[in-house]
């Protein structure tokens, strides 16, 4: 062959492979508001776990051809799409898992069946009485954008509003509860380098057999699990597709609501702000002070001439909604530069595990 023809064939062979340049980004998540957080704020007062959990969670993503790392402080993952494998790597323990592809799908698999199984044993064992409640289960999801926009990382995004909610009424007393998410985005139209972000999940949910989508929170996957379903799946995906753009920044609530009605986004109905975290000494003065006091017979020594109380204040009208708990998630540092290979190395002197199957 000729050096030209040689030149030629070598430049079209390369063509046809795909380069996939580095990306990396970071992001942030943290629980900001609900009353959770209140009860996980006084709980910290005492538990040194219970303070982390309000702590921010930071996260590096690192995409270098077909592996993608997810980096925390205590825990980290690593997929790699031509091993065909998902490495869980535990900072705090010093160990590792590796699963492959297969092994997560027959995971899966067994995890759905070991639940059906349970359900069904449990129904056989605990008949259920004559006066159960029959519920009715309907979701509703909705997708609107509301023309907002602010500045995410150096780029501007557009606000989209993601509402779901899940209404359980028993049709014999009428009694209706209602939980409901609402997701608070922020969309940039595009990030230099993203999208190939996009080609590895693309890459991924052909190997995985499954549809990859940020955009969907375990919460709501967990309501998706529900009876009576169906429908709000249908509906999920038809919002889902009016969503342009790149999740910058989320604010995700969780909570319940009345009558079907959907939970305020956080730029529309800001949480109001919370009490300062109690120190373990305050809450202990707390107790003791209250101990003592529940301990004196009413009217001895040491009571106080019981005050006149105040007229009654002019009843609040009801609240519809109320927030469980309220996260935040963003991105921030977004770079194309070069990822070191090395970031995806096990760290030395870390213990293999087997993973563990369900059995």
């Amino acid at each position: 062959m000729k050096p030209f023809a040689l030149l030629l064939a070598c430049a079209l062979a390369s063509a046809s492979i795909p380069a996939h340049a580095d990306f990396s980004y970071e992001e942030t998540t943290q629980i900001t508001g609900g009353s959770m957080l209140s009860m996980m704020k006084m709980a910290g007062a005492f538990s040194r776990q219970a303070r982390q959990a309000t702590d921010p969670i930071v996260t590096t993503v690192m995409l270098k051809g077909n592996r993608m790392m997810r980096q925390g402080n205590e825990h980290s993952e690593i997929i790699d799409l031509d091993a065909g494998t998902v490495t869980n790597i535990d900072h705090v323990k010093k160990q590792y898992t590796v699963m492959t592809f297969e092994q997560m799908r027959q995971q899966m698999e067994a995890a759905m069946a070991k639940a059906k199984a349970e359900q069904a044993k449990e129904k056989q064992q605990q008949p259920q009485p004559a006066d159960a409640p029959d519920v009715n289960v309907k979701f509703s999801v909705k997708v609107r954008a509301t023309g907002a926009s602010r500045d995410v990382a150096g780029v501007t995004a557009s606000e989209s509003i993601l509402s779901m909610t899940m209404d359980a009424t028993d049709q014999k007393s009428g009694q209706t509860g209602s939980m409901a998410i609402t997701n608070d985005m922020y969309l940039a139209p595009e990030l230099p380098g993203y999208e190939e972000v996009r080609a590895f999940e693309r890459r991924l949910a052909e190997k995985m057999g499954t549809v990859m989508n940020g955009m969907i929170t375990p919460q709501m996957l967990g309501m998706m699990a529900q009876p009576g379903a169906g429908d709000g799946l249908k509906q999920m995906t038809e919002e889902l597709s009016k969503l342009k753009g790149i999740p910058v920044l989320q604010i995700m609530r969780m909570g319940t609501t009345m009558n079907g009605t959907p939970l305020p986004a956080a730029s529309e109905a800001p949480l109001p702000a919370g009490p300062p975290t109690p120190t373990a000494g305050e809450v202990a003065k707390q107790s003791a002070s209250a101990a003592v006091m529940n301990s004196l017979p009413f009217g001895g020594f040491g009571r106080k001439k019981k005050q006149e109380e105040p007229a009654p204040a002019a009843a609040s009208p009801t609240p519809t909604a109320a927030v469980l708990i309220e996260s935040k998630s963003q991105y921030a540092n977004i770079s194309r530069a070069d990822v070191d290979a090395s970031r995806f190395s096990i760290p030395a002197g870390y213990q293999q595990l087997q993973p563990k199957m369900v059995q």
